[in-house]
């Protein structure tokens, strides 16, 4: 009698190694996508600390809600440095909010297949 393994039970083998394989693919795409929201929530503390310190301060009568104002360095739009861009709202009476916005085009590779947002408002409420 040979021993060894019939065509059929390789192939079996063979299936079950390509679902894995795939299963184990997309939780690693998620894993990865995870880290990159990181990055924007990170971004978005950043943002949160300086529009806090920038309106408490008493000589300045301008708005934050400007990037370049508050001299960050993040994207206003898309760029090939960041994975998101980054926007700031209101912010007079200290009650503003910073978005990130998670870039489809024009960011740092890879793209998002769909794009998303990050809202942190003055007052430290996350919406994903």
């Amino acid at each position: 009698m040979k021993k060894g393994f019939t065509l059929l039970e390789l192939i079996v083998v063979i299936i079950i190694i390509g679902i894995l394989a795939t299963l184990g693919f997309m939780q690693y795409q998620a894993v990865i996508e995870k880290s990159r929201r990181a990055e924007g929530r990170t971004n978005l503390g950043t943002l949160r600390q300086l529009q806090v310190a920038y309106h408490e301060d008493p000589v300045s009568t301008a708005a934050w809600a400007d990037l370049g104002d508050l001299e960050t360095g993040l994207p206003a739009a898309c760029a090939g440095t960041h994975y998101f861009s980054y926007t700031c709202s209101g912010g007079d009476a200290g009650d503003g909010s910073c978005t990130a916005s998670r870039c489809t085009a024009g960011g740092k590779p890879p793209q998002a297949a769909a794009a998303y947002d990050i809202v942190l408002s003055v007052d430290g409420t996350l919406t994903e």
